[in-house]
Parts: structure tokens; sequence; C-alpha cells
């Protein structure tokens, strides 16, 4: 069932064997997020001879790169251990899944590319994986792509609904003009049903299958299990105690107020120097998001903020949902209970959804003068604050960053809640469903 759920990576691998100047591919992303199948399934659609070797499954192949990284020599070492193979010049595809057990592998794709009569596919978890080390090798002889879960618009595709029904959503939000209530209802329906279960594949396709959730929350919960024995396997160099505590404290930093990170909460007396790298750690393997606080709601993002202040989210938002109460994925689609987590789920989802369109997290928090911002993004001259209401409350801090002259670069505001499309002359209100499209719409405007 999973192969037939149609992905971004699906259009970028296009592109990508379209280029006749195309360097081997790193595919990299957390854990069970579809890798593998997409590349499988592209591989299989465009290629006589695919070359699938699985590093971890595979131990023995580890060893092709050991006379070196002449490609004869490799292909002559696989030749050794699988004989049956065919090298078919331009028309084979060498995919090496599980980069992270094999290193050496990094280091043979500038003399695949150099010697040019094969494709090469690579694929790892992030969890596990030392990209910086990999990144050291074959510079300028290799191409890298981040993967994520599901984003909103692929579930839309998953459900059935067309790129024409996106593309007229999307020219809604254009023109300012308010979508129909029938349209309002359904797709806030299937946007809580898309917080719900995330965008992990197998969770879909779980409920896509079955046409409602069950079986869903056992794999939302075995996927959290499996990610905490990652930790266990994979931390090298830090206390994988430290780690363990830190990703199993996520949701209680987000039912606070301010939703910050705090060691204290951890443990009684931790202290932050006990705990550099754990958070970093995370964010590496692809597990959280982290969203750093600014010093100023000011031009430029990076560098003008507080390394030490920060919030964490979950990458995917059903895993969220899954590490609370048991009921709390009922409570999540009756739109009802959640009290103290409504806006911290809220937020986790338009912070992921920002990611998934490659923007960096940023929040302000000021108490003199009392100001708080959920996130910020930015176009080429101006600085946008991104409000998320988990209700009708008022806009007191988004009114003040844009009616304050020390704020020169708000120049406008985004803000985002069970709310039709709206301008008043100062933001623009969204429902959070259209938030996918956002880069898209800022880009546009910043035209204007």
């Amino acid at each position: 069932m999973s192969e037939l759920l149609k992905r971004k990576v699906d259009t970028y691998l296009s592109a990508w064997k379209n280029n006749p100047d195309r360097k081997p591919l790193i595919i990299k992303g957390a854990r069970q997020i579809g890798k593998t199948r997409s590349i499988e399934k592209f591989a299989g659609e465009n290629y006589a001879s695919v070359i699938q070797i699985n590093f971890v499954e595979q131990k023995k192949y580890r060893n092709i790169f050991d006379d070196g990284f002449d490609v004869d020599t490799i292909l002559k070492n696989i030749s050794l251990l699988n004989p049956e193979l065919k090298f078919i010049p331009g028309d084979t595809i060498f995919f090496f899944d599980e980069l992270q057990a094999c290193p050496n592998c990094a280091t043979s794709l500038k003399f695949f590319k150099l010697d040019g009569r094969y494709d090469v596919i690579c694929s790892g978890s992030l969890m596990g994986i030392n990209y910086r080390e990999i990144e050291s090798n074959s510079v300028g002889y290799k191409e890298d792509y981040e993967m994520h879960s599901m984003d909103f618009e692929e579930f839309l595709w998953a459900k059935g609904y067309s790129d024409e029904f996106i593309e007229e959503l999307y020219q809604h939000m254009l023109a300012i003009k308010p979508l129909a209530n029938l349209q309002m209802d359904v797709l806030f329906d299937l946007f809580r049903d898309y917080v719900t279960l995330g965008g992990m594949p197998e969770v879909v396709n779980t409920y896509m299958k079955n046409m409602n959730f069950s079986g869903t929350l056992g794999i939302q919960k075995q996927l959290l299990a499996d990610y905490e024995e990652d930790i266990t396997k994979y931390v090298v160099g830090l206390d994988k105690a430290k780690v363990k505590a830190v990703y199993n404290h996520i949701s209680t930093f987000l039912a606070k107020e301010n939703k910050r990170f705090q060691i204290t909460k951890i443990a009684n007396n931790a202290r932050n120097r006990d705990y550099v790298g754990c958070v970093e750690w995370l964010a590496d393997a692809g597990v959280i998001n982290v969203c750093y606080c600014m010093n100023q709601p000011e031009l430029p993002l990076r560098g003008n903020y507080d390394p030490k202040l920060y919030k964490i989210y979950f990458k995917d938002t059903g895993l969220l949902i899954a590490s609370l109460d048991e009921e709390a994925q009922e409570d999540l689609r009756a739109n009802k209970n959640l009290g103290t987590y409504k806006g911290a789920i809220y937020e986790n989802i338009v912070g992921d959804m920002l990611v998934k369109q490659g923007y960096s997290l940023f929040y302000y928090s000021s108490d003199k003068p009392a100001l708080e911002m959920d996130f910020f993004v930015r176009d080429a001259d101006s600085l946008i604050p991104v409000e998320v209401k988990a209700n009708d409350g008022a806009t007191a801090s988004l009114n003040n960053l844009l009616k304050e002259e020390k704020y020169p670069d708000v120049k406008y505001g985004i803000k985002l809640g069970y709310k039709n499309i709206g301008f008043n002359g100062k933001f623009y209100t969204f429902p959070y469903f259209l938030t996918f499209l956002l880069k898209r719409f800022i880009a546009e405007r910043a035209k204007l």
C-alpha cells in the first residue's frame, strides 16, 4: 500500500535524473519517513538494473571499498559477493541504503561521479549517521536532500485531492478570497486528522486502509519506542540517559505556559552544562525541531538569537499526540478536553509545517515591553511575525509589533487559527491548514 503514496521527493528524483550533470545523491532524514520506499519505486521505474545494498542488513558489503575507491575495483568486489548482478553503463543505479553503517561509501561518491557510467543514490537515517564526517568526504561531488515525514499537501494527495484543488486553495490566499463554509469544514476535519496522525507513512497508510484511526496509535507508540531504542544504540560521546531524559520530557515542556525548555524540569539540581549536546543530538537525528528566542524582533534572523533560550517540538505532531494520555488522540479529533496542550499542539504542527518548507524556527518573548510571538519568518527585506491562535483570544502582541515604530523590519503579520482567509490592513488571517502554502505566498507577496 505505501508504495502508492505520492511524495514530494518523487518530483525531486525525476528532476535529478533529468539533469545531465547529476551528482551522486544522498537522501537523509529521520527513520521510517519513507526514504527507502520512495527510492526503490523511482529506481525500479527508471533503470534496467538496480543494485540495492543495505549496509545494516548485508554487513559483508561494507568491505567492498577495502581495496580502494576505483569504480571497477568496487564493482569487482560486489561481483564476488553476488556474481548475478548486472552493471549496464548508463542504465544502472546503485542504491546504497543505511549509509550510516558504512562511512567509506560516502568517500566513494567522488569516484562514481568522476567515472560517470553509473548513477548512485544513498540513503541514511539521521539517527546514527555522522553527517559532519560524511560531508567532509566527496565535497563538490555529491548532492544532499533532506526528506521529512509527509506534509499536509502529501496527506491531501493521499486522500485523493488533486494538484488543481491545491492550486485553487493557493489562489484564494493570493486574492484574499475567503473559502466557502463547506470547504472550511471539510479541510478543518482533514487537518485535525492529519494533526492526530502526523506524517509517518505507515501511520497514514493504516488510516487509509482501515478508513479510520484503528491501529494508528499503536504504530505511533511503537515509533516512539523505536526512537528511544535508537538513542541507546547510536548516542556516542554523550550521556545516553540524559539524551533520553530530554526526549521523554518534550511534552512536559510544551505543557508549560511559555513552553520553553527548562533543564530544572528534567531533574532536581540539573545544570545546563551537564546537558550540552543532548538537544543538538536530537535535532541532528531528526527527532525534534528547535525554536530559538530572538534577542530583538529585527533582521537578520540568524545571529540574532540566544542559543541558551529555546523551545523544542516533536518533528512529527502525531508522535506528540502519542506521547500524551491514551485519550489525547480521541480528544483532538473531537476538538475538546485538551486544555493545556491545545496551544502546544497547534504550535508544534505550525512549527513542523514551517520546517518542511525550509524555514528555521525563531520566536520572541519579552516582559518589558510585554511581547510574545510564536514564530518569525522573513522575505527579502521584512520580518514577518506569525501568531498561532488555538482560540479566539486577543492579538495584542501582533498589534503591538505592527504599530510600534521601533520595529521597522516588521511591515505586516500573519495570524493562523480557526479562521477564514482575510486581511485587516495590518495582518493576514489564514486557517491552519493553509500553512503549508505560506512560503509560496510570502515570496509572491514580496514581488508586489
